[in-house]
């Protein structure tokens, strides 16, 4: 039995002022969001007070919690200790009984993206809305090259994220190699404060790259002080699993788990620390979903940072053999959701350290783009939902 729900209060220095702008962007957008919530965000934006205090409520950060008011004036956090004394012009927020915590960063999304044949569902509001009811309040998004042009996926990325209604940072992808990209990296460091790119070692005839040019961008990466990151899956042999599993007339979403299991993620994780140490370089390995990764992490933990994603967190396998289709492929990413075991495993790394942040790979695609693989797993859009935050719990 629920005897109690703790509210999980959000706190983060611009919050009222963020939210705000997300309001006024739905009911300029003319979504239906109702009259009397445009009438209010409009009457706060304009008349509210820039003196907030968090009264009364569970302060958390990384380091402790305790009982204590928190104070923002002009959006930042002026004072955190128990019993601030304010004037009659402060809003007071009474937080008795519920946590108070900054606002969360995502560094692993991918909002506006066109993949598969297709573009996520999410853009650069939609998505970004749907973050800050949930309690995140910063994301970093990895830019996709056009045509393998770095400068050109910039200025793209830039027009998506015209709709934006909070913070937001870059990573930017690598898809080819030549003179030209070596070029547009030292210009994304240098001027455009992009300090990290990501290689892909999966998806084969779209974004993977093979072990040499893998080592020339760890190169690169290395002598412009920047952090390379891979998508840490054997692209040759998870393009011939999917290849086995059709002719063996699987063709659901559970082919997908089937043609890539987890020692092609652990293989490709192991062949990037080592090509990482070859090049003597740090390395970044995203959405870390298997013991076999986890594993080789641990190996190196010095020179590697592990990032296990929600759904790898708290999901296992079994979602792909739903006999629904539309609720099996819901959960199809890459790499793919594991057999039970490996979410506890993953946990207890996090715990420990052996893995050292979260992201939520938030990439997501609608029922009628995922039904575009109804027949055949392997073109099922991949990607799952993330970014909104579960900002409630319960004590037993």
């Amino acid at each position: 039995m629920i005897n109690q729900f703790l509210t999980v209060l959000v706190l983060f220095a611009a919050f009222f002022f963020l939210q705000t702008r997300a309001d006024n962007l739905f009911c300029e957008a003319g979504i239906d969001y109702g009259e009397s919530k445009c009438q209010m965000s409009s009457s706060f934006s304009s008349s509210s007070s820039s003196k907030i205090l968090i009264k009364g409520g569970i302060v958390v950060n990384a380091h402790h919690q305790e009982v204590a008011d928190v104070y923002v004036e002009d959006g930042l956090i002026v004072a955190v200790q128990p019993n601030i004394k304010v004037g009659d012009d402060v809003i007071v927020v009474d937080a008795t009984g519920k946590y108070v915590m900054p606002g969360g960063i995502d560094p692993h999304t991918h909002l506006a993206m066109e993949f598969m044949g297709t573009e996520t569902i999410d853009d650069f509001f939609s998505g970004q809305a749907a973050a800050l009811a949930g309690g995140t309040t910063m994301h970093i998004d990895f830019i996709i090259p056009v045509n393998g042009s770095l400068t050109a996926g910039l200025e793209s990325y830039r027009k998506k994220a015209r709709k934006s209604c909070m913070d937001y940072g870059f990573h930017m992808a690598v898809t080819k190699w030549d003179e030209v990209v070596a070029k547009d990296m030292e210009t994304m460091v240098k001027e455009e404060g992009i300090n990290s790119f990501k290689f892909f070692m999966s998806y084969k005839g779209s974004f993977m790259i093979n072990d040499e040019l893998l080592i020339e961008g760890f190169k690169r990466c290395k002598s412009l002080g920047a952090l390379p990151m891979v998508h840490a899956e054997n692209g040759d042999a998870v393009f011939e699993g999917q290849k086995r599993m059709i002719e063996l007339g699987i063709t659901g979403p559970e082919g997908h788990a089937l043609s890539r299991p987890p020692f092609l993620e652990g293989e490709a994780t192991s062949r990037a620390i080592r090509l990482a140490r070859f090049v003597n370089t740090p390395l970044y390995v995203v959405h870390v979903m298997s013991i076999d990764a986890m594993e080789e992490i641990a190996k190196a933990r010095q020179r590697v940072i592990g990032e296990p994603v929600v759904s790898g967190l708290i999901l296992n396998h079994s979602v792909l053999w739903d006999p629904d289709f539309s609720i099996a492929a819901r959960y199809v990413m890459s790499p793919p959701i594991r057999e039970a075991g490996h979410d506890k495993a993953l946990q207890k790394a996090l715990a420990s350290g052996i893995l050292q942040l979260v992201g939520t790979d938030h990439c997501t695609f609608n029922s009628a783009q995922k039904a575009l693989g109804i027949d055949d797993f392997r073109k099922i859009p991949n990607g799952v939902n993330g970014m909104p935050k579960i900002i409630s719990s319960s004590s037993q």
